[in-house]
């Protein structure tokens, strides 16, 4: 499946006064400027989204490697994609200590994709707009970096794990656990029995409150509202609803269910990934689902709340996914459990995570569990000692990285899955070779949204 391109010209034409208002492009920069590798063998990346989560986590996280150099920044806020531009450039200027003025800046991902200079991107986007984003990224020939979740919707993410595919493209998903030491250790822990026989996960997510309702507010000069909603139905502009406009505090919009899911795939994508990876479950999924879910009554603000949803799987072993269990993952055997998490590690200051009674991110029934070595002979998992250092290696290299898209799309199909549940309120069978429901006309009408022109994948 494709992102739509063939109304590109004349949909240009609606945003380019905003572009060429804030386009600025790098002046020429010594090949000295970065360090001892040569720019021909550097790897130059374009941020897409430079939010919260792209400020904080991700292009720090590119931009200490001097394998690589962020060139160009993009957002739908112009406002946004200069405090990028002097965020990206003051980096390169301290590390280096001489000026630096190296990135361009863009308010249309698609004119970024067309430079041939980028030979990778970052979308650190909304939710709804990472597999449009995504599919133009690959089809364009870039390598990507991409937030989790996968997707806003299970059809959205089979076309783009396929687009990937199809056009042979590193594709990291930023689910960053399976860099963290312990919960490859745990995975390897259950995989080589340490726990017995598995038989049961618990999975434990933090939560989000309600909202009030909200006025209606002027969009402001510096934010492209309308092509921010992207597919999704057009709804009027309040600041609580996109992001705020001073300051890079946790958004709105990861509390709309128009934009998302909530935390079942905020941080249920992190977590039921490294669960999949213990389980060995990681390209297919639940048979069953079925739970409930509290979801406000009234505000802007209409993901759920509350809740409890459990899984089954083809092997037997059953996850239940709870905001009433504590924050990470807990798995169960004949012999014993263990518990991972990423004790009181956050990725950003506004993360929404309550600091864990027992900090320590391994913990088991028996402390010999966790003291114990995998041999030689057991099974050893994919190991990165950084998600973003992975990817940029795959990228030279041309391995698969530690979180390739048909795992990620997995991994938030089962969380998908959870909220279908949630809605529904019932039991949902699921086949993870078809990826139908069975006989569920209703709930596989949940699998994908009406997409609003022209944000649409073919």
């Amino acid at each position: 499946m494709r992102a739509k391109q063939n109304t590109r010209r004349d949909f240009l034409k609606q945003t380019a006064s905003a572009a060429l208002a804030v386009n600025v492009f790098p002046a020429i920069v010594p090949s000295s400027v970065l360090g001892e590798n040569a720019p021909s063998n550097r790897i130059n990346i374009g941020a897409i989204g430079t939010g919260r989560i792209s400020r904080g986590h991700d292009m720090p996280g590119v931009w200490k490697y001097d394998t690589a150099r962020i060139m160009a920044v993009c957002d739908l806020d112009s406002k946004r994609a200069a405090e990028a531009r002097t965020l990206v450039n003051g980096y390169y200027s301290r590390k280096t200590g001489k000026p630096y003025d190296g990135v361009a800046v863009y308010t249309d991902y698609r004119e970024l994709l067309t430079n041939k200079d980028i030979d990778a991107v970052i979308i650190s986007t909304p939710d709804h707009w990472h597999a449009l984003i995504g599919i133009a990224a690959v089809e364009a020939g870039k390598d990507v970096y991409m937030q989790k979740p996968a997707s806003l919707t299970i059809a959205e993410g089979r076309a783009l794990s396929n687009a990937v595919h199809r056009t042979g493209r590193i594709y990291q998903i930023g689910s960053q656990q399976r860099s963290a030491t312990q919960f490859r250790y745990a995975a390897e822990l259950v995989r080589n029995g340490r726990i017995g026989q598995l038989k049961t996960v618990e999975v434990g997510l933090p939560g989000d409150p309600a909202g009030d309702d909200e006025p209606e507010m002027p969009v402001p000069k510096n934010l492209n509202y309308e092509m921010w909603l992207g597919s999704t139905p057009y709804g009027y502009y309040t600041e609580k609803r996109v992001h705020p406009q001073t300051g890079y505090d946790r958004p709105g919009w990861l509390r709309c269910e128009q934009f998302g899911a909530g935390m079942i795939t905020g941080w249920g994508s992190h977590h039921i990934d490294c669960a999949h990876w213990a389980m060995d479950t990681e390209y297919t999924g639940p048979i069953e689902v079925s739970g409930w879910a509290e979801f406000p009554t009234k505000g802007l603000w209409d993901v759920h709340g509350k809740f409890r949803t459990e899984g089954l799987y083809a092997n037997g072993v059953k996850m239940t996914v709870s905001n009433e269990l504590p924050n990470g993952i807990k798995f169960i055997g004949t012999e014993g459990w263990i518990f991972v998490s990423r004790g009181n590690e956050t990725v950003t200051a506004s993360d929404p995570v309550a600091k864990l009674k027992d900090a320590s991110a391994l913990a088991a029934s028996d402390p010999k569990i966790i003291t114990s070595v995998i041999g030689p002979n057991e099974i050893h998992l994919y190991e990165s000692k950084d998600h973003h250092g992975n990817w940029l290696e795959c990228v030279k290299s041309r391995k698969p990285p530690i979180a390739p898209i048909e795992i990620g799309h997995r991994s938030c199909t089962t969380c998908l899955l959870h909220q279908i549940a949630m809605k529904l309120k019932r039991k949902v069978f699921w086949d993870p070779r078809k990826e139908r429901c069975k006989n569920d006309d209703e709930a596989n009408r949940m699998i994908s949204r009406a997409q609003r022109w022209p944000y649409v994948i073919e």
